[in-house]
């Protein structure tokens, strides 16, 4: 298959600036995969869909402040993205501009509160970056960085929270799992007093999501490891809940691919470490039963997984119909619910 039968027309007025409050007041697009039906609604009506007996599979990865402005040594103004810690203080991270961030150069950032080392280049043009400062990292970070929102959201956001989960918990990622922003904690109740398990796994979101498909044909495409982790008590819960005959429904595309990485032998295996997984049309899912997730870009390997999922012709009518009845797409934006 190539990039280009994953594109689709999207007016950028559809392109969400801001989060919707409250959260779980966002709009739902309900796809019924048995009987190809659409049903419009909200998030708060999410419950309705849910049995019990069912679990809900959640990334508690939390994002941190990673991106970096600074001054270049010899001048000049320059950028950081940090994606992927390596040690205490080193990181693996996009640099621009890159043509003048080669190893052995430096970069000032708030006047010196924080050095950046450039000792390496990584693949897929990123850096790996040594960080020299007074103090841990974590309170560099949090007094010098700033969320990083992805680059077609132009609204500067002035609560960092709205870019996290409601149940964040662990530092690392370099962008929000935003399937999982449209959550309250008093929904998250709800959905519990059901009987729906609430169960989390982790996954740090990196390179993967902001590396584009350039590959014509998408087989030809390198997808970026992300550290995962499945501990023992989550995946006896979501085997148990398989056992039963329940549904795993994943919150966002990265808790499908943590699940996927983890269920080679059709058991989830509590386990951890790096996956480059690349779910696209023809992949046989083994754990995950549904999916709620938001809009994704065009050409995008997340949409190619939805597309694995619903079908790439399906995907494509219901986006259709998502720009028609003027969904919000991408971070910000409203979600839709694979069942």
């Amino acid at each position: 298959m190539k990039t280009s039968d994953f594109l689709y027309d999207l007016p950028e007025e559809l392109i969400a600036q801001t989060p919707v409050e409250p959260r779980d007041h966002s709009r739902l697009l309900v796809y019924d995969r048995s009987s190809k039906s659409i049903q419009h609604k909200h998030f708060y009506d999410l419950p309705d869909y849910l049995r019990p007996g069912d679990c809900l599979v959640i990334n508690d990865t939390r994002v941190i402040p990673a991106r970096l402005y600074g001054v270049r040594s010899g001048g000049g103004a320059c950028e950081i993205l940090l994606l992927k810690q390596l040690g205490v203080k080193k990181w693996e991270a996009l640099v621009r501009p890159g043509a003048k961030l080669k190893p052995g150069k430096t970069v000032s950032i708030g006047g010196g509160r924080l050095t950046a080392h450039i000792l390496d280049e990584a693949p897929g043009g990123a850096r790996i970056v040594d960080f020299e400062c007074e103090g841990t990292m974590e309170a560099a970070l949090n007094e010098l960085g700033e969320m990083p929102l992805p680059p077609y959201i132009k609204e500067k956001l002035t609560d960092k929270t709205r870019y996290q989960t409601v149940y964040a918990k662990y530092d690392g990622s370099a962008a929000a799992p935003t399937a999982g922003l449209h959550f309250t904690a008093e929904l998250l109740e709800k959905i519990k007093s059901q009987g729906v398990d609430v169960i989390p796994v982790l996954l740090h979101v990196g390179l993967g999501t902001f590396r584009p498909v350039k590959a014509e044909n998408i087989e030809e495409h390198e997808m970026h490891s992300e550290y995962f982790e499945v501990n023992q008590d989550s995946a006896d819960r979501i085997n148990a809940v398989r056992k039963k005959g329940g549904r795993v429904i994943a919150v966002g595309t990265t808790s499908v691919r943590t699940l996927e990485s983890a269920s080679s032998t059709g058991v989830l295996l509590p386990q951890s470490g790096d996956t480059s997984i690349f779910i696209k049309p023809g992949y046989e899912f083994k754990c995950v039963d549904a999916l709620i997730t938001n809009f994704h870009l065009p050409g995008s390997t997340l949409l190619m997984l939805v597309s694995a999922l619903m079908g790439r012709e399906e995907a494509l009518r219901v986006y259709s119909i998502a720009v028609e009845e003027k969904y919000r797409f991408f971070s910000f934006g409203d979600a839709m619910f694979i069942l």
